[in-house]
This record gives C-alpha cells, sequence and structure tokens, in this order.
C-alpha cells in the first residue's frame, strides 16, 4: 500500500491531509509520487493522521516510492540521488565510515577532540533508529525500497563519529554494525553477493572493534550464507565455526547460538551429512527450551523458523517424506498465527515444489511453483527470483511435460 492509497482509504482529501500538516497540497502531492519525502520532524503527526505507527508510516513511505517512476528524489538530509545510484553511495559511506570507526577505536575510551562530549542517549538513539529500519525492512514488500532510509542513518551515523566529540564510540561502532548487517542483507536480497560480503565483513569488523560478540557472531553467520547460496559449504562450514566459537562469549540471553547452529545444519546439508546437520538443528530447537530470544533487529532467531528451515534441509539431503512434513507443518502454522515474511513463505512454496520435482509429481510441482512466482512478482525479490532459479535444475527430468515447459519459461524471464 502506497501513502496516497492509505489517505484514499481513511477519506481524506490532499488538501484536508495537507491543512492538518500546516504544508502545501503539492508537498502531499511530492510524497505521493515518490518525489519527495517527509521531513523526520513532520512524520509522527503523519504516522496519527494516518492511524499507522511510525515504521509503518516508513513502510508506506518505501512501497510508495518503489511505485514511482524511476527519478531523483529529495532525501530527509537534502542529498538527491536516485535509485540507480544509491547503491554506490552507500558503499562509499560505508568505507568512510570504517576507516573512522577504525580511528576511534584506537583512541582510549575518554578520549575526545576537545573535551566535551556526548551522551549514551544520543548514541541509544542511533540503535532505536536501527532497529526500527530493521522493522521497515522486515514488512516492505520491495526491500530495495529501504535504501533511501539506510543511506540517510549510514551519512548520519559517519558525520556523528567522525566529529570526534563522543566518549561513547563503542556504542556508536556497534550501530555501525548493525546498520552493515542490514545494508548487507539489503544487497543479498538483490543477489548481489559481492556487495553483501562486503557489507558483512564491514559488520564483523566494526563488531570486532567494539567488542559486541553477539554482532560479530551474526555478521560471521550472514557472511557465511554467501558461501551457502553460492555452494560454497566447506568455505561455510569454516566461517561458522568462527562465528560458534565468538557466540559462546556473547550475551547467553540471547539466540545467536541457536542461529549459528541452525545455519550450521544448512552447510552440512550442503555437504550431505545427515548426522552432523541433525546435531546442529537440535542445538537450534534448544531456543524454544528456555528464555533465549533475539534483539527484534539484526537477531530475530526465536525458533519460530525451525520447521521450514528443518524441511529445507531434509530437502537437500534428499529425505523428501522428512522435509514435506515440516514444511507442511510450517505453512499450517503460519495459517493458524501468521508469522512468515512473503520471503520466508516462498521459500517454503520452493521446497514443496522441489520435492514434488523430485518425485516427478508435476501436479505439486506447478501448484507450489505457481504460488511462489505469484509472490515473487509481489515483492520484487532477488532472493526468492534466485530460489526459484535454483528449481528450474530440478525440474530438468520433467522438461518434456507441458506445463513443466511454462513454469520454467516464466522462471528465465525472472533470472535472465
Amino acid at each position: 500500500m502506497t501513502l496516497g492509497e492509505r489517505r484514499k482509504r481513511l477519506g481524506y482529501s490532499q488538501e484536508a491531509l495537507a491543512a492538518d500538516l500546516d504544508v502545501d497540497r503539492r508537498t502531499v502531492g511530492r510524497w505521493e509520487c515518490g518525489k519527495a519525502l517527509p521531513q523526520p520532524c513532520q512524520r509522527p503527526r503523519l504516522a496519527k493522521l494516518l492511524q499507522v505507527e511510525l515504521h509503518e508510516l516508513d513502510v508506506l513511505i518505501a512501497e510508495t516510492r518503489t511505485g514511482a517512476a524511476q527519478e531523483p528524489v529529495t532525501v530527509t538530509q537534502g542529498s538527491v540521488f536516485s535509485a540507480g545510484v544509491s547503491d554506490d553511495m552507500i558503499r562509499r559511506e560505508f568505507l568512510r565510515l570504517v576507516a573512522v570507526t577504525s580511528a576511534l577505536s584506537a583512541m582510549s575510551d575518554d578520549a575526545t577532540a576537545d573535551g566535551s562530549e556526548t551522551t549514551d542517549a544520543h548514541a541509544g538513539t542511533f540503535a532505536a533508529m536501527n532497529n526500527h529500519l530493521w522493522q521497515v525492512f522486515q514488512m516492505a514488500r520491495t526491500k530495495a525500497a529501504v535504501h533511501p532510509l539506510v543511506h540517510d542513518q549510514t551519512t548520519a551515523l559517519a558525520d556523528c563519529l567522525a566529529d570526534g566529540k563522543t566518549r561513547h564510540h563503542h556504542t556508536l561502532v556497534a550501530a555501525a554494525a548493525d546498520l552493515f548487517q542490514l545494508a548487507g542483507e539489503l544487497a543479498f536480497d538483490q543477489n548481489r553477493y559481492t556487495d553483501a560480503a562486503v557489507a558483512y565483513s564491514l559488520a564483523t569488523s566494526a563488531a570486532k572493534d567494539s567488542k559486541a560478540y553477539d554482532l560479530w557472531a551474526c555478521g560471521l553467520t550472514r557472511l557465511a550464507y554467501v558461501d551457502l547460496y553460492e555452494n560454497r559449504y566447506t568455505q561455510a562450514v569454516s566461517t561458522l565455526s568462527a562465528a560458534e566459537r565468538i557466540a559462546r562469549r556473547g550475551d547467553p540471553q540471547l539466540s545467536t547460538r541457536h542461529w549459528v547452529a541452525s545455519v550450521q545444519a544448512e552447510a552440512h546439508a550442503g555437504l550431505g551429512d545427515l548426522a552432523s546437520c541433525e546435531r546442529a538443528l537440535d542445538v537450534a530447537q534448544e531456543v524454544t527450551a528456555g528464555p533465549v530470544s533475539g534483539n527484534g533487529g539484526w537477531l530475530r532467531f526465536d525458533g519460530s523458523r525451525l520447521a521450514e528451515e528443518r524441511g529445507a534441509r531434509y530437502v537437500r539431503l534428499e529425505r523428501l517424506d522428512l522435509a514435506e512434513r515440516a514444511l507442511q507443518d510450517a505453512l499450517r502454522l503460519d495459517g493458524l498465527a501468521p508469522g512468515l515474511s512473503l520471503r520466508r513463505r516462498a521459500a517454503v512454496l520452493t521446497d514443496l515444489a522441489a520435492i514434488g520435482a523430485k518425485r516427478r509429481d508435476v501436479e505439486q510441482l506447478t501448484s507450489y511453483a505457481d504460488q511462489a512466482l505469484k509472490i515473487c512478482h509481489e515483492s520484487s525479490s532477488g532472493y526468492v527470483a534466485r530460489r526459484l532459479g535454483d528449481l528450474r535444475t530440478a525440474c530438468t527430468a520433467l522438461s518434456g511435460d507441458r506445463r513443466v515447459a511454462e513454469l520454467d519459461a516464466r522462471i528465465r524471464v525472472l533470472t535472465v
């Protein structure tokens, strides 16, 4: 849903909304066609008028931007950039920020440029905003629409670190590690694995400098995902082994070590090692036995994904009956209490389609693949397109069937 659609649903005209916000009607028009973004000071009032939470408002803004023509957009800090160049600008900000953080990490905690200091509350504001951006990322149908928001946050954080006036630079460096991981997720969703690896590497570097062990372990785990999706399972196992050791030094109340184990299971499945895969899944399952939790942002593993992840591992290991049971459980639980994101639901559907292909069940293959294709078109997710592209290989033996040939052609259009 876009800003304009939400306004119309509530019965507002552009003039009425502009009057309540004390802005010109043309300003509202520019927001609704994606030519400008509401200023931070305007957003709380706008969210209240549209009867949404602030993170929901940012999703509306992101969806509006995605649906608009690809032309320069004025962002909150006054810079102008288009969707086509925003990735490069974000990367440059990352490289600048990591240089700043490395320099500051060499300083003592109480060193300042001029004797002044910022407060923990200032550093905490960045952490809170990062958490907010993770919520927007999770809710956005088109993940790339979150790029402008991440760019703004990166610029603001880099400027704060560069002024050299904070005694709490470790907190800000940790916030940078958090933000780098989100940027990596944006790149990963669009199958830009080199960009994702750069962002995740910066995240691990910043987390190490700030001695944020859970952030560090999560950054390494995301870095291992790049190897997993390029079928480099041995390298992924090595990276995850380091993440596991670092996670042991983290907060025992966080679910870091369980998430690492879940991803280790995927790596072992890729190597065909059923015993190691199931041992790792057993460790991941322990997340449901105690008060261990995620943090709502860079660490969200709480056990709710275990059914779908167990199913995906069993598909890889050719244990189709076990896989189908786990994946159907994931869909059933989602039907009772919806919690799967579009991307996760598409992954489950694609795995069920792959089971159909392995069983030469054309009806199962095409039924589940059709549903995943619909989600891919709705979300423009590169991740979902990649999963569907992998499905084409599983369909090779059935290529003589007209329905499978049509399905292959539809997927090929997405992955060309």
